[in-house]
């Protein structure tokens, strides 16, 4: 059967991104196929694009998307046609109609979350879990900071940092961003083009730092946040949107004994107990009324370049969704980028 999907036959600027008929066949041994309802935008898909992260080519971008299951293939228990699945990180391809995953991937969704607010948090989500109660543990008094705190993973992360009790600090580049962040639960809030952030977090703290800087933003803010660490504090490195930092010899992580991390969520994910279990706390997140997920701009599939136009000129914050005819496309926006301090 054929499908209308976006692929990207070379990479490039937004506008490699080619509306087009795919072809879609029907689901091996332990697969399902699914048509999807939300789909979810991330800066990662912009790294993909541009040859930042390699995909052979020609590739359907894309690593978020709800939607309901169409077809199951032979050795699949548990998973019925009709059931409301989710998927994140793996396999790549969501930016389509109906796509075929493995059934160990899918995420039942909640009968009490909606599509588009399942597609607005599952890879943030546990995105956020990893770096909040993997990566680096939060226990209430711990000092955070949080760049591009009105993104899409930064919004949750200064949402979730605040419930574990930790005192948030948040970059952000505008006043509109600043009240957004402050409302997910920053306490100073630092308006990058207007401030120093490394002075402010040194005079808030009274020089002593903070526990851990949660940084997505890359080369324009990685020897900043660096400076911001108290002694024994942990500089999580988990995106790169301006690019990707210098490099750091080990030699200068002594001076204050620092640790730092990249992580990945897959890493964190690895087997399906895993997996539902770190999906499991954030649904559990969202019920609570913990985590708060903002849907603030919505695209047709079919003008996901306009979306990712968007994203990389900063006119986002938080989450986008896409309604396209009978099909509701999701596209979540996350990340205010080129930060200049």
């Amino acid at each position: 059967m054929k499908v209308k999907a976006i692929r990207v036959h070379k990479i490039g600027g937004p506008e490699v991104l080619t509306w087009e008929e795919v072809e879609i066949g029907e689901p091996s041994e332990g697969e399902i196929r699914i048509k999807n309802k939300a789909i979810g935008v991330n800066y990662v898909d912009i790294y993909y694009r541009t040859g930042l992260h390699q995909e052979p080519l020609p590739f359907v971008p894309g690593k978020e998307a709800v939607g309901v299951v169409s077809a199951v293939g032979p050795g699949v228990t548990g998973i019925e046609v009709g059931d409301v699945v989710g998927y994140a990180d793996t396999p790549m391809g969501t930016y389509t109609e109906e796509q075929i995953i493995p059934a160990t991937l899918a995420i039942p969704i909640p009968p009490s979350v909606d599509h588009i607010t399942a597609a607005s948090v599952l890879l943030k989500g546990m995105t956020t879990y990893v770096l909040v109660k993997q990566a680096f543990k939060i226990q209430a008094g711990h000092t955070v900071l949080v760049h591009a705190a009105a993104g899409g993973v930064g919004s949750l992360l200064c949402q979730w940092a605040n419930a574990l009790g930790a005192t948030v600090f948040g970059t952000v580049s505008t006043q509109e961003k600043a009240i957004q962040a402050a409302e997910d639960g920053c306490h100073h809030v630092i308006i990058y083009t207007e401030e120093d952030f490394v002075a402010q977090v040194a005079e808030i703290t009274s020089r002593k730092g903070v526990h851990v800087v949660y940084d997505a933003v890359g080369k324009d803010t990685f020897k900043g946040s660096m400076e911001c660490l108290m002694p024994r504090g942990c500089m999580i490195s988990y995106g790169q949107c301006s690019g990707r930092p210098d490099p750091v010899p080990v030699s200068d992580l002594a001076s204050k004994s620092l640790i730092l991390g990249r992580p990945g969520m897959r890493h964190y994910t690895a087997t399906r107990d895993e997996l539902l279990h770190a999906a499991g706390e954030v649904f559990a997140g969202v019920a609570a009324g913990v985590l708060r997920v903002r849907v603030n701009h919505v695209y047709p599939l079919h003008e996901a370049a306009r979306a990712h136009a968007d994203l990389e000129a900063r006119r986002t914050s938080g989450s986008v969704a896409n309604q396209m005819e009978v099909i509701i496309i999701l596209i979540n926006l996350m990340l205010a980028c080129h930060f200049k301090r």
